[in-house]
Protein backbone atom coordinates (compact mmCIF):
# COMPACT_ATOMS: atom_id res chain seq x y z
CA UNK A 1 0.00 0.00 0.00
CA UNK A 2 1.24 3.53 -1.25
CA UNK A 3 1.09 5.84 1.72
CA UNK A 4 -0.61 9.06 1.50
CA UNK A 5 1.24 12.11 0.87
CA UNK A 6 0.68 14.67 3.64
CA UNK A 7 1.97 17.75 4.31
CA UNK A 8 3.34 19.16 8.14
CA UNK A 9 4.74 21.77 9.54
CA UNK A 10 6.74 22.06 12.78
CA UNK A 11 6.13 24.34 16.04
CA UNK A 12 7.81 24.95 18.82
CA UNK A 13 11.86 24.68 20.01
CA UNK A 14 12.22 22.37 23.26
CA UNK A 15 8.57 21.09 23.56
CA UNK A 16 7.75 20.75 19.25
CA UNK A 17 4.74 20.25 18.10
CA UNK A 18 3.61 18.71 14.27
CA UNK A 19 0.88 19.97 12.67
CA UNK A 20 -0.20 17.31 9.91
CA UNK A 21 -2.32 18.71 6.68
CA UNK A 22 -4.48 16.12 5.11
CA UNK A 23 -6.34 16.56 1.70
CA UNK A 24 -9.39 15.39 1.70
CA UNK A 25 -9.52 11.05 2.47
CA UNK A 26 -5.85 11.44 3.58
CA UNK A 27 -5.58 9.55 6.51
CA UNK A 28 -2.70 10.11 9.28
CA UNK A 29 -2.10 7.43 12.23
CA UNK A 30 -0.59 7.67 15.82
CA UNK A 31 -0.21 6.70 19.10
CA UNK A 32 -3.25 6.74 21.06
CA UNK A 33 -3.34 10.36 23.08
CA UNK A 34 -0.91 11.72 20.96
CA UNK A 35 -3.51 14.51 19.14
CA UNK A 36 -3.31 18.35 20.73
CA UNK A 37 -6.01 19.40 18.39
CA UNK A 38 -7.67 19.63 15.44
CA UNK A 39 -10.05 21.05 12.62
CA UNK A 40 -13.54 20.23 11.79
CA UNK A 41 -14.16 17.80 8.94
CA UNK A 42 -11.54 15.04 10.37
CA UNK A 43 -12.57 12.11 12.17
CA UNK A 44 -10.68 9.73 14.59
CA UNK A 45 -10.89 5.77 15.15
CA UNK A 46 -9.23 3.94 16.96
CA UNK A 47 -8.25 0.70 15.16
CA UNK A 48 -6.17 -2.33 15.69
CA UNK A 49 -2.76 -2.15 13.97
CA UNK A 50 -1.84 0.92 11.64
CA UNK A 51 -3.40 -0.29 8.30
CA UNK A 52 -0.93 -0.38 5.90
CA UNK A 53 -2.24 -4.23 4.91
CA UNK A 54 -6.02 -3.40 4.66
CA UNK A 55 -6.46 -7.12 2.93
CA UNK A 56 -5.16 -9.11 5.72
CA UNK A 57 -7.48 -11.63 7.23
CA UNK A 58 -8.73 -11.87 10.61
CA UNK A 59 -5.21 -14.04 11.52
CA UNK A 60 -2.79 -11.43 9.73
CA UNK A 61 -4.36 -8.71 12.26
CA UNK A 62 -4.09 -10.48 15.30
CA UNK A 63 -0.49 -11.31 14.07
CA UNK A 64 0.21 -7.72 13.66
CA UNK A 65 -1.65 -6.71 17.09
CA UNK A 66 0.33 -9.35 18.91
CA UNK A 67 3.82 -7.72 17.73
CA UNK A 68 2.77 -4.31 19.48
CA UNK A 69 1.57 -5.83 22.49
CA UNK A 70 5.44 -7.54 22.44
CA UNK A 71 6.72 -3.74 21.97
CA UNK A 72 4.68 -2.68 24.99
CA UNK A 73 2.55 -0.77 23.00
CA UNK A 74 -1.26 0.01 23.08
CA UNK A 75 -3.16 -2.70 20.40
CA UNK A 76 -4.99 0.52 19.02
CA UNK A 77 -3.70 3.17 16.85
CA UNK A 78 -5.49 6.16 15.96
CA UNK A 79 -6.58 6.94 12.73
CA UNK A 80 -6.92 10.37 11.97
CA UNK A 81 -9.25 10.68 8.22
CA UNK A 82 -10.46 14.14 6.21
CA UNK A 83 -13.77 13.70 5.60
CA UNK A 84 -14.63 16.84 4.29
CA UNK A 85 -13.87 18.49 0.77
CA UNK A 86 -10.87 21.32 1.86
CA UNK A 87 -7.73 21.06 3.26
CA UNK A 88 -8.13 20.45 7.13
CA UNK A 89 -5.25 20.51 9.75
CA UNK A 90 -4.69 17.80 12.86
CA UNK A 91 -1.11 18.43 15.29
CA UNK A 92 0.44 16.33 17.09
CA UNK A 93 3.15 16.48 20.14
CA UNK A 94 5.68 14.26 21.77
CA UNK A 95 4.70 13.34 25.25
CA UNK A 96 7.89 14.77 27.23
CA UNK A 97 9.89 17.79 26.07
CA UNK A 98 12.49 17.89 23.28
CA UNK A 99 11.78 17.90 19.28
CA UNK A 100 10.29 15.94 16.24
CA UNK A 101 11.83 13.82 14.31
CA UNK A 102 10.53 14.37 10.51
CA UNK A 103 11.59 10.96 8.81
CA UNK A 104 10.78 10.28 4.35
CA UNK A 105 11.02 6.83 4.30
CA UNK A 106 10.86 6.96 0.50
CA UNK A 107 14.48 8.67 0.92
CA UNK A 108 15.70 5.60 3.33
CA UNK A 109 14.43 2.89 1.22
CA UNK A 110 14.75 0.18 3.62
CA UNK A 111 13.35 1.90 6.23
CA UNK A 112 14.36 2.81 10.03
CA UNK A 113 14.49 1.02 13.55
CA UNK A 114 13.64 2.78 16.30
CA UNK A 115 13.38 2.92 19.93
CA UNK A 116 10.15 1.57 20.87
CA UNK A 117 8.24 4.74 22.46
CA UNK A 118 10.22 6.85 19.77
CA UNK A 119 6.82 6.29 17.64
CA UNK A 120 4.64 9.52 17.39
CA UNK A 121 2.20 9.49 13.93
CA UNK A 122 3.35 8.27 10.90
CA UNK A 123 0.96 8.81 7.30
CA UNK A 124 -1.48 5.77 5.92
CA UNK A 125 0.17 3.54 4.22
CA UNK A 126 3.58 3.15 6.85
CA UNK A 127 4.54 0.20 8.76
CA UNK A 128 4.54 -0.37 11.93
CA UNK A 129 6.37 -3.21 12.82
CA UNK A 130 9.19 -4.80 15.28
CA UNK A 131 12.63 -5.56 15.00
CA UNK A 132 14.32 -8.00 16.64
CA UNK A 133 17.79 -7.44 18.39
CA UNK A 134 19.48 -11.06 18.04
CA UNK A 135 22.85 -10.40 19.41
CA UNK A 136 22.01 -11.75 23.46
CA UNK A 137 24.52 -8.90 24.62
CA UNK A 138 22.43 -5.74 22.83
CA UNK A 139 18.97 -8.05 23.90
CA UNK A 140 20.02 -7.95 27.61
CA UNK A 141 21.67 -4.99 28.60
CA UNK A 142 20.83 -2.49 25.43
CA UNK A 143 17.85 -1.23 27.37
CA UNK A 144 15.58 -1.81 24.20
CA UNK A 145 15.89 -5.58 25.28
CA UNK A 146 15.98 -7.77 21.91
CA UNK A 147 12.81 -6.05 20.36
CA UNK A 148 12.60 -2.25 18.51
CA UNK A 149 10.46 -0.76 16.34
CA UNK A 150 11.01 -0.89 12.73
CA UNK A 151 8.77 1.61 10.32
CA UNK A 152 8.57 0.86 6.65
CA UNK A 153 6.75 2.68 3.87
CA UNK A 154 7.40 5.21 1.27
CA UNK A 155 5.79 8.55 3.28
CA UNK A 156 6.42 10.73 5.98
CA UNK A 157 7.05 9.63 9.75
CA UNK A 158 7.79 11.60 12.83
CA UNK A 159 9.66 10.33 15.81
CA UNK A 160 9.89 12.27 19.35
CA UNK A 161 12.52 12.23 20.92
CA UNK A 162 14.35 14.35 24.18
CA UNK A 163 16.53 17.33 25.05
CA UNK A 164 18.69 17.94 21.48
CA UNK A 165 18.67 15.54 18.31
CA UNK A 166 21.20 15.13 16.73
CA UNK A 167 21.94 13.42 13.03
CA UNK A 168 25.27 11.49 12.54
CA UNK A 169 26.29 9.89 8.97
CA UNK A 170 28.39 6.95 9.57
CA UNK A 171 30.72 5.92 6.65
CA UNK A 172 32.07 2.69 7.88
CA UNK A 173 32.67 4.15 10.96
CA UNK A 174 32.07 2.81 14.90
CA UNK A 175 30.35 5.17 17.57
CA UNK A 176 29.97 4.48 20.90
CA UNK A 177 26.89 6.09 22.66
CA UNK A 178 24.93 5.62 26.24
CA UNK A 179 21.85 3.10 25.48
CA UNK A 180 19.51 5.75 26.48
CA UNK A 181 20.63 8.13 24.21
CA UNK A 182 19.79 6.55 20.76
CA UNK A 183 16.80 7.16 19.19
CA UNK A 184 16.75 5.43 15.43
CA UNK A 185 18.78 4.01 13.12
CA UNK A 186 18.95 2.92 9.74
CA UNK A 187 19.10 -0.60 8.71
CA UNK A 188 22.94 -0.51 7.34
CA UNK A 189 24.09 0.08 11.29
CA UNK A 190 25.10 -2.98 13.25
CA UNK A 191 23.87 -2.28 16.86
CA UNK A 192 25.90 -4.63 19.68
CA UNK A 193 26.23 -3.84 23.53
CA UNK A 194 29.76 -4.27 24.96
CA UNK A 195 31.57 -3.02 28.27
CA UNK A 196 31.90 0.10 29.31
CA UNK A 197 35.66 -0.39 29.83
CA UNK A 198 37.36 -2.02 32.45
CA UNK A 199 35.94 -2.68 35.97
CA UNK A 200 37.21 0.30 37.57
CA UNK A 201 35.42 2.63 34.96
CA UNK A 202 32.36 0.36 34.69
CA UNK A 203 31.91 0.61 38.65
CA UNK A 204 32.99 4.26 39.68
CA UNK A 205 32.74 6.16 35.80
CA UNK A 206 28.79 7.13 36.30
CA UNK A 207 28.07 6.19 32.26
CA UNK A 208 26.33 2.26 33.34
CA UNK A 209 28.36 -1.02 32.71
CA UNK A 210 27.25 -1.24 29.07
CA UNK A 211 27.72 0.85 25.97
CA UNK A 212 26.06 0.76 22.37
CA UNK A 213 28.24 0.06 19.56
CA UNK A 214 26.63 1.41 16.21
CA UNK A 215 29.33 0.28 13.23
CA UNK A 216 28.26 -0.02 9.63
CA UNK A 217 26.89 2.51 6.74
CA UNK A 218 24.18 4.66 7.58
CA UNK A 219 22.09 7.33 9.67
CA UNK A 220 21.81 7.21 13.25
CA UNK A 221 19.84 9.79 15.63
CA UNK A 222 20.63 10.79 18.89
CA UNK A 223 18.63 12.49 21.92
CA UNK A 224 20.47 14.39 24.73
CA UNK A 225 18.38 13.62 27.43
CA UNK A 226 16.56 10.28 27.47
CA UNK A 227 13.27 10.02 29.14
CA UNK A 228 14.64 7.54 31.97
CA UNK A 229 17.52 10.03 32.51
CA UNK A 230 15.07 12.68 33.21
CA UNK A 231 12.57 10.43 35.30
CA UNK A 232 15.50 9.66 37.35
CA UNK A 233 16.47 13.19 38.18
CA UNK A 234 12.96 14.09 38.92
CA UNK A 235 12.75 11.40 41.38
CA UNK A 236 15.58 12.32 43.09
CA UNK A 237 15.41 15.46 43.99
CA UNK A 238 11.38 14.80 44.87
CA UNK A 239 10.76 15.82 48.57
CA UNK A 240 8.35 12.36 49.06
CA UNK A 241 11.69 10.72 47.77
CA UNK A 242 14.40 12.45 50.09
CA UNK A 243 15.20 15.09 47.63
CA UNK A 244 15.60 18.48 48.84
CA UNK A 245 13.44 21.14 48.25
CA UNK A 246 13.26 24.44 48.79
CA UNK A 247 9.87 25.99 48.26
CA UNK A 248 10.10 27.00 45.04
CA UNK A 249 6.53 28.89 43.84
CA UNK A 250 4.70 29.53 46.88
CA UNK A 251 5.67 31.87 49.52
CA UNK A 252 4.24 29.62 52.63
CA UNK A 253 7.21 26.95 51.54
CA UNK A 254 6.53 23.58 52.86
CA UNK A 255 3.21 24.79 54.70
CA UNK A 256 1.95 25.83 51.48
CA UNK A 257 2.50 22.18 50.16
CA UNK A 258 0.91 20.28 53.22
CA UNK A 259 -2.19 22.58 52.47
CA UNK A 260 -2.60 21.95 48.84
CA UNK A 261 -1.88 18.51 49.42
CA UNK A 262 1.19 17.99 48.37
CA UNK A 263 2.48 16.49 51.46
Amino acid sequence: MRSHEIDYELHGDDMQMVEIELDPQETVIAEAGAMNWMEEDIDFQAKMGDGSEPDNGILGKLLSVGKRVLTGESIFMTHFTNMGYAKRKVTFAAPYPGKIIPIDLNEIGQGIICQKDAFLCAAMGTNVSIAFNRKLGAGFFGGEGFILQKLQGDGMAFLHAGGTVVKRQLNGETLRVDTGCIVAFSPGIDYDIQRAGNLKSMFFGGEGLFLATLRGTGTVYLQSLPFSRLADRIIQHAPRAGGSSKGEGSILGGLGRIIDGDR
